[in-house]
This record gives C-alpha cells, structure tokens and sequence, in this order.
C-alpha cells in the first residue's frame, strides 16, 4: 500500500511479536484483509496521521491488530460497518464490501474473529486467528 502513502504524511508504526509460532493460513485471503483495513485506515487519515499494526498472541490465537488516529467511527454506525452494502463513503468512493469481505475471510475461512473499537483519535480493528487451523 505504499503507493497510497506515497504522497501524504501518514507515518506507520509496526510492532510486531517476533516470538510469535509459524501457524499455517491460506496468505493471500489474509492479504485481502490486510489490505481492506489498512486501505480504510489511509482513507479515514486523509493526509495525515499515524497507523499502527501490531501482532501479538492471546492464548491460543494470534492477534493481530490494525489502528489509526483518525476521526474514529461515529457510535450509530459503529455496529454496521461490517454488513454487505454498508459504506460511509460518497457515492462512487466504496461499495461498503471491504469489511464484509474481510469479516467473512477472516470467519468463515479461518475460524477467527474481527472486531472494531473505535473513538475520536483512536480506532483499531482487531483480527482474532486460532493458531490450530481445524482441517476441512
């Protein structure tokens, strides 16, 4: 996403658990995800601002962590932000699949969960991954 970057001020912080296990995932699903967040994060920065993406293990997920310090989604759309057709963009911007996309990938795909807490100046959408994937 560096080409999005490219001509703002938005710096990103990683903070990565290296001491993290090597868990088996289907990557490019994941990458969608990464992508829909991150994409998100930039658009609701503008030019300016701060992202943080964070890993981390919580018993027996990896957590892994995308947040801004941007304006934070307001609490009445809060709970719709990840249904299908849902966007707060104007009309041409998004089509309001992004987060669907990236909650059913991370779901359905993966068995984990995604989650959203959001406030003025501090919005961070987390990603729930068990590090055991059940086998089809």
């Amino acid at each position: 996403m560096k080409h999005k970057l490219k001509h703002t001020s938005i710096e990103v912080v990683r903070d990565y658990d290296r001491s993290l296990p090597r868990v088996e995932m289907r990557g490019s699903e994941l990458n969608q995800v990464w992508t829909n967040l991150i994409h998100n994060a930039i658009q609701a920065l503008g030019d300016a601002g701060t992202i943080t993406l964070s890993t981390r293990r919580e018993g027996d997920c990896v957590v892994v962590e995308v947040g801004d310090d941007g304006p934070g989604i307001p609490d009445d759309v809060k709970s719709r932000v990840f249904d299908p057709f849902f966007t707060t963009k104007e009309v041409g911007s998004g089509t309001g699949l992004g987060l669907d996309v990236a909650r059913r990938i991370v779901t359905d795909r993966h068995g984990g969960s995604l989650s959203v807490d959001s406030r003025p100046g501090r919005t961070v959408f987390h990603v729930w991954l068990p590090i055991a994937q059940k086998r089809p």
